[in-house]
């Protein structure tokens, strides 16, 4: 991956952000439960919320984001995910195997995101990246919750 610019590290997240919208577009249009087509078509509209506030970014000189329009906050991170493993969709999977495979795509974002804030050498990048990690890691905190209320319903 070239991030030799902060343009290029823009527009390699909104790549990124569009890759995941159409996955869960993608997979809401597989499912058969409605409950599970819902949840997969907000978390698309997300993803492409994500996509447009980053082609807001001006990349002129350096990578400004309009802080005044975002609010950055701690986001916790209950590691539900951390604890289970990658599985491969299918159409006809349940809504607990959805809900893990969502996690865990939550999960590499954030990982990815959090890695390139790392890598950041200007403060603008750094807020690139962080806007991105607090928005991958509220989907993460939203998927583990509902991934433990549903297995609590389950008496698990």
């Amino acid at each position: 991956m070239e991030l030799d610019s902060y343009e290029a590290i823009v527009q390699y997240a909104i790549q990124k952000e569009r890759e995941a919208a159409e996955f869960y577009e993608t997979l809401s249009r597989m499912v058969v439960m409605e409950g599970v087509r819902d949840m997969l078509t907000e978390f698309a509209e997300e993803e492409r919320k994500h996509e447009r506030i980053l082609k807001d970014v001006d990349c002129t000189n350096e990578c400004k984001l309009a802080t005044s329009q975002y609010h950055f906050r701690w986001i916790s991170d209950i590691k539900r995910s951390d604890l289970l493993v990658d599985i491969p969709f299918d159409p006809k999977m349940g809504y607990r195997d959805v809900l893990i495979v969502a996690m865990k795509r939550e999960e590499k974002a954030l990982a990815l995101y959090n890695e390139l804030l790392e890598k950041s050498q200007s403060a603008q990048a750094k807020n690139v990246f962080k806007l991105l990690c607090q928005e991958e890691a509220k989907h993460k905190l939203k998927l583990e919750t509902l991934y433990d209320d549903f297995m609590k319903e389950m008496g698990d």
